[in-house]
């Protein structure tokens, strides 16, 4: 369960353009872009392994947390299961909740 304020940071940083989701996710990890990812607890095996694996690899901090649908309404998107935050400010905050 994600609190109001985590929301409101993700719905933030969604405005302000610095979350990825989907296959810019995957490659803006690669890059090195992405300084925090949330995966949804209700996610496959398969998408948690995928991002854990990338995110272990590539070093990035990672936290499996809140319900896919809840991370898509926050950033007002559908069907998202992970989402990256492009931000070192905005990880920072939300890591910290």
């Amino acid at each position: 369960m994600l609190d109001k304020s985590t929301i409101s940071l993700l719905g933030l940083a969604m405005r302000a353009r610095k979350i990825a989701t989907g296959d810019v996710l995957v490659k803006s990890i690669r890059q090195k872009k992405v300084d925090f990812v949330i995966i949804a607890e209700d996610a496959s095996d398969n998408t948690k392994k995928k991002y854990i694996d990338k995110c272990t690899y590539y070093h990035i901090d990672y936290c499996v947390m809140g319900q896919s649908e809840e991370l898509s309404q926050a950033i007002g998107k559908n069907n998202r299961v992970a989402l990256g935050i492009l931000d070192k400010g905005f990880a920072n905050k939300i890591k910290s909740k």
